[in-house]
């Protein structure tokens, strides 16, 4: 029994010996000494503020138990410094550790140079440079890199050439994604590896794709994207069957799509968005089967949808999204059960809704906006219970009413935006809503919709944006409005609105504090588009947080004051409410709007001065209060000095700077100050006609009456000194005595 205790403890040790060996953790392994001054060395290029080295310094022989180092037999094997908040640069006696496997320094803020070293370290299989402040050409000679697998050095500021790495036979991974790496793209020295991942993604690439990546036939991921490159896609890029994700969006690639495309059949995403491609997007999807993506938007494509598309039933995002692909939709939804995005916005579609598309029941975002759509909301919609966001706008779309009552039922609606749509002389429906508990952004803009404020609006306590401009809508602005405690953009223009503006809206917590607004749902890359104007021109917010908060009533036929209480809306940025009958002055409390970027009074009948206390508003880059009865000086300094004459036109007794009749535009009740004005001008009009005659008889003397023009002149010389200082006199009094009037 001894014996087995014995045989039992030596084997438990071995295994302890073992692992702590392996990990050089726990086991204070004699560190070698080139090793060891290396790392010093290394250290010594760190800021010393630097806490994320625990352990490491002179006083610590055992490098082995440093943190980040790994060791096998005493040789540092493997540095792992990444996400260690390291300041300084990177010493090139980094590249003394010729047993140095792993170097990953990622997730830093170092700001250097890459050794050109770092190609010395022959055993170095791993590289992890990214997300530092990492400068200048990468540096890839001839005989560098030799063992080297997987580099990334992707996000930092490296530029030049690409590296290619013509020695690394073992490459497998290259990742020099978000430099600023410029000039073509060298493929033939890639492709003499392995190589499975190419990340050039978001450097300034230019020239074609070449045809030499036809070489790398073991290529997975080729990512290109958001560089400059132009030309077509090579007909050699088809012939690689291992591709799996092909990304090359926010280029200026051009040319049609070869049926080569159909080769590819491992691909899982497929982007080729934000382009130049034209032509027929062939129909060659049935062998993909694995597809589970396709971003083809904002091309230039025509013809039909590929109706091939619903033989790949992992496909979860599908965007068509800005090309001029027409006709009906011919997809077997009921072959896409994945779908959760499907975006086809601004096309030429037509004809209804597909009717199989409310079998997706994992849909959560769809677009089918600026087509050429009719008829009404299936009622199958209501089973789209995943539905998050959904844009119809511009299309042909009718009853308003039965569209409500489907799609209130969705839980989960949080965007629906119905703009130009049911145009034929509809009516807002006023009750009969109850749904919608979940929807954050309403907008019902464009659509001609005769009748009153909708009630149901009231119970929407998560709203955010609410837009139902450009429509008939009559009658009183509700007070309730004010009590949406989430509601941060309001936009009521261009109706037929009545009646004084509510109290409650210069009460609104949301416009007071960021506090009030409610968690905002993600609508990833789908454009919302506000219309502001009869022309066509839109702004376009891709998020719910990108809208600015506002409050735009202009349009309308709101009577009686502008609110005081508005002054208490800290965070608005933008209050219009121009071309109404608003009236009484301009409250000074607009002044406490500190976040105020846009006030806009114009076309109203508002009287009084313009407070000089607005120069207080920092942000203002837009102000107009033209077409209104105010009257005085516009005040000076600040935002005030950016603003042009057209914003301040239409007020026949606001004084400009070029108006020389402003002494005849001054208020009532300042009769002396308006004599005194009145009598300095006489005076500068009698001096001044005294001053030529005097030349003129001064002339006729000299011209005829040689003998007198000495006496003449003497003469004439004391009458002006003394006619000077009698009217100079008499004009700096009046002067003072108005201005101590006017300015007390």
């Amino acid at each position: 029994m001894g014996d087995y205790h014995c045989l039992l403890y030596i084997l438990v040790a071995s295994v302890l010996l073992h692992v702590h060996g392996a990990s050089g953790q726990f086991l204070n392994q004699t560190c070698d000494p080139s090793d060891l001054e290396a790392l010093i060395s290394f250290s010594n290029g760190l800021d010393k503020k630097d806490a994320g080295l625990a352990g490491w310094g002179p006083d610590n022989p055992s490098c082995c138990s440093w943190t980040g180092v790994t060791c096998d037999l005493g040789r540092v094997v493997e540095v792992d410094l990444s996400n260690k908040s390291l300041h300084g640069v990177i010493s090139s006696s980094i590249a003394s550790l010729d047993r140095l496997v792993t170097l990953n320094l990622s997730r830093n803020s170092l700001h250097s140079q890459a050794p050109i070293e770092l190609g010395r370290l022959a055993r170095l299989q791993v590289l992890d440079l990214s997300t530092n402040w990492l400068f200048g050409e990468f540096y890839s000679t001839e005989g560098s890199f030799l063992a080297i697998k997987v580099v990334n050095i992707s996000f930092n500021q490296f530029t030049g050439p690409h590296p290619g790495f013509p020695d690394a036979v073992n490459l497998t991974v290259l990742d020099i994604s978000s430099n600023t790496f410029s000039g073509g793209i060298n493929a033939s020295a890639l492709c003499l590896a392995p190589v499975k991942v190419i990340r050039f993604s978001g450097n300034v690439l230019t020239g074609d794709i070449p045809s030499d990546f036809s070489v790398c036939k073991t290529l997975e991921e080729l990512s290109l994207d958001s560089n400059h490159l132009t030309g077509s896609l090579p007909r050699e890029l088809y012939k690689l069957s291992k591709l799996r994700r092909l990304i090359l969006q926010e280029n200026q690639l051009s040319g049609s799509l070869s049926k080569g495309l159909g080769n590819l059949s491992q691909l899982v995403p497929l982007d080729l968005s934000f382009n130049m491609f034209s032509g027929f997007i062939p129909d060659v999807f049935g062998g993909t089967r694995g597809l589970e993506f396709i971003n083809l938007a904002t091309n230039s494509f025509v013809g039909e949808f590929p109706s091939s598309l619903s033989r790949c039933p992992m496909l979860r995002v599908v965007s068509l999204r800005n090309n001029s692909v027409s006709g009906e939709i011919a997809l077997d939804f009921n072959l896409l059960q994945r779908l959760n995005t499907f975006d086809v916005g601004s096309n030429n579609f037509s004809g209804p809704i597909p009717p199989g598309l409310a079998r997706c029941t994992e849909l959560r975002m769809l677009n089918l906006a600026r087509n050429k759509f009719v008829g009404e909301i299936p009622e199958t919609f209501k089973e789209l219970r995943s539905l998050s966001y959904l844009s119809l706008t511009g299309n042909g779309f009718t009853n308003l009413s039965s569209t409500l009552q489907v799609l209130q039922l969705l839980p989960n609606l949080t965007s629906l935006v119905l703009s130009r749509n049911f145009r034929d002389g509809e009516t807002m429906p006023v009750d009969d809503i109850s749904g919608f508990k979940s929807i954050q952004a309403l907008v019902l803009a464009n659509c001609l919709l005769s009748g009153r404020f909708p009630l149901w609006v009231q119970n929407l306590e998560s709203l955010n944006v609410l837009d139902i401009s450009w429509n008939k809508l009559n009658g009183n602005i509700p007070s309730w409005l004010g009590a949406l405690n989430n509601l941060f953009y309001i936009d009521l223009s261009n109706n037929s609105f009545s009646g004084e503006l509510p109290e409650s809206l210069s009460q609104m917590r949301s416009f007071m504090s960021t506090d009030a607004t409610s968690e905002q749902a993600p609508t990833g890359d789908l454009p919302w588009f506000i219309k502001n104007n009869s022309t066509g021109l839109s702004l376009q917010y891709n998020q719910l947080s990108s809208f600015p908060y506002s409050l735009i009533l202009s349009n309308n036929l709101l009577v009686g004051p502008v609110l005081p209480g508005f002054g208490h809306l800290v965070m608005l940025q933008v209050l219009d409410l121009s071309w109404n009958q608003l009236s009484g002055p301009v409250p000074n409390e607009l002044s406490w709007m500190s976040s105020l970027e846009v006030l806009n009074l114009a076309h109203n009948d508002l009287s009084g001065n313009i407070p000089p206390a607005l120069t207080k508003l920092h942000f203002l880059s837009k102000f107009d209060v033209s077409y209104n009865s105010l009257s005085g000086d516009i005040p000076t300094g600040g935002q005030f000095s950016t603003f042009t004459d057209e914003d301040f036109v239409g007020n026949s007794a606001l004084c400009f700077h070029w108006n020389s009749s402003c002494f005849e535009m001054l208020p009532s009740g300042n009769e002396e100050s308006y004599v005194t004005h009145k009598a300095m001008a006489i005076t500068y009009i009698i001096v001044e006609v005294g001053f030529l005659f005097g030349l003129l008889m001064a002339w006729n003397t000299l011209l005829f009456m040689r003998a007198l023009r000495a006496v003449f002149l003497r003469i004439v010389d004391r009458l002006f000194d003394t006619l000077y200082v009698l009217i100079f006199v008499k004009v700096n009094s009046l002067r003072r005595k108005s201005w101590n009037e006017v300015h007390p």
